[in-house]
């Protein structure tokens, strides 16, 4: 069992000698296997949240647990794809997914067996000897998604990670998690600006409000989406045509723009 607890979680820091409230009073629990997709406004603190589930940043007051210990530091529980596609420029795609395998100290054997299973589930044969400059984007962090459950992690953190890519590239990433989220479930903590991405990829969407980030509003999108059966669809395109898919967009859209409009002068 792997779940994510933020227990009334404040975060300030300091700029230019005054205090900043970035995050007041978050309290959220990811269940075990469940995908959890976080949206707001720029600076709400939704990396924030990330970062300190990660061991990158710690809270000013309340505690954030995974696994019902106190995250201290960063630990293999925990692996984090980024926006940026943080490879290793020297090593192939082999090489890069292989690297976290040799460091949980399996066997070549098995290394080998799971290095080529997610190959395989990401569609990388062929690019198995390829360094990273010589892929394209999409291809890149299909490398880091690959190395990031090939280590097996309870916790799966994602950071806006198809942000840098092309519209095109990106609804094919959208749709390869998708898959990937049902066929190997795993804890994952999702922080996207795009609206339609989180609805399309989450069980529930967490709506923050502009800074100092509170929660807003949380939906259930995940039995919406068991009751109108979504994943019998392949495409991205047939879900968002959907009424209930629109439905669901609006209303975060509706609740986001509220947030837009409380900081405009």
């Amino acid at each position: 069992m792997a779940n994510i607890q933020f227990s009334d979680v404040t975060r300030i820091f300091k700029r230019d000698g005054k205090d900043f409230m970035s995050l007041d009073g978050i309290n959220l629990t990811v269940q075990d296997k469940e995908f959890v997709a976080i949206v707001g406004p720029s600076g709400c603190g939704k990396t924030t949240c990330l970062r300190m589930a990660a061991g990158l940043e710690f809270p000013s007051s309340g505690t954030v647990c995974v696994n019902n210990a106190e995250v201290v530091q960063p630990g293999p529980d925990r692996a984090v794809v980024f926006q940026q596609f943080a490879l290793f420029p020297w090593k192939s795609v082999y090489e890069n997914i292989d690297f976290g395998l040799r460091s949980k100290g399996l066997r070549k054997e098995e290394r080998h067996k799971l290095t080529m299973y997610y190959i395989g589930l990401m569609h990388l044969q062929g690019y198995e000897s390829a360094y990273p400059h010589q892929l394209s984007g999409g291809m890149q962090q299909r490398v880091a998604i690959a190395r990031a459950y090939a280590l097996d992690p309870k916790v799966l953190l994602m950071d806006e990670p198809f942000g840098a890519l092309d519209a095109q590239t990106r609804v094919v990433m959208q749709e390869e998690l998708v898959k990937l989220a049902r066929l190997n479930p795993r804890t994952v903590l999702f922080i996207t600006h795009a609206v339609e991405e989180a609805v399309y990829l989450a069980d529930r969407v967490v709506i923050m409000t502009s800074r100092p980030g509170k929660i807003k509003e949380i939906l259930d999108v995940k039995a919406i989406r068991e009751a109108e059966d979504w994943d019998r669809y392949s495409k991205i395109e047939d879900v968002m045509d959907l009424e209930s898919f629109v439905h669901l967009r609006t209303r975060i859209w509706k609740s986001l723009r509220e947030e837009h409009a409380g900081t405009d002068h």
